[in-house]
């Protein structure tokens, strides 16, 4: 297989996601209790989480956009109480910081320079994580983000921008992801080489494969850096 570059994902792929969401959480609802009580009590982390996915539904055309889709929530919940758009800005802080504190899998920093030193490696996210904050920015030549582009993964726009940012043509880019729709299907339907992270070893649910499926990212730099036999 020749590519010329590399996309990855990042939740779930470089780092396991629910561990920082929960933690994100409760530090949102630790800084409510100290700023906003009466609001820490009204929406504990369950209901801030059912509002957080109220406000998602009420809104699908901020689907690409979690930012501001948890503003929304988070504007929701306080500006009842009368706090104003401040204290929503620094609540979101709160949790933003806390999102970004990701415990990166063990493959992941060891992969990333090896395939750094072939590839230029974009990333490629419907997240809202914050690669300078996370510390691994340095990697990328390139970041890609829905909330940037306007599209999530699986549509093919946020693939064919990524391509663009390269200045590569889609079958020259490999995209590495978790997501067998969102990653896998939707590089594919728009023209890009496909490896699958399968960390826990799950069958493939159907269809046509990935060109790679391999369970870590060390592996995967093993397999595209491996000379190519005579």
């Amino acid at each position: 297989m020749h590519i010329l570059a590399v996309s990855l994902d990042l939740d779930d792929t470089l780092w396991p996601i629910e561990p920082a969401i929960v933690r994100a959480e409760q530090r949102l609802d630790a800084w409510l209790r100290a700023h906003c009580p009466d609001v820490a009590r009204a929406y504990p982390v369950p209901a801030m989480r059912a509002l957080r996915d109220r406000i998602s539904a009420e809104h699908p055309h901020l689907a690409h956009d979690f930012t501001a889709q948890r503003k929304l929530s988070l504007r929701a919940a306080l500006a009842p109480h009368g706090y104003d758009d401040e204290h929503v800005e620094r609540a979101f802080e709160a949790y933003f910081v806390a999102r970004n504190e990701v415990e990166c899998y063990a493959d992941t920093l060891p992969a990333l320079q090896r395939l750094g030193g072939r590839f230029p490696l974009v990333s490629l996210t419907n997240g809202n994580a914050d690669l300078q904050r996370v510390g691994l920015h340095g990697h990328f030549s390139h970041h890609v983000a829905a909330r940037e582009v306007g599209v999530a993964k699986p549509d093919p726009a946020i693939f064919h921008h990524a391509c663009a940012r390269l200045g590569l043509a889609p079958s020259q880019v490999l995209h590495v992801g978790d997501d067998p729709l969102l990653d896998v299907q939707g590089a594919r339907a728009a023209g890009l080489r496909t490896a699958w992270i399968n960390r826990r070893g799950d069958p493939w649910p159907g269809g046509e494969a990935p060109d790679l499926i391999v369970t870590d990212l060390v592996t995967l730099a093993e397999r595209l850096l491996a000379p190519v036999a005579a």
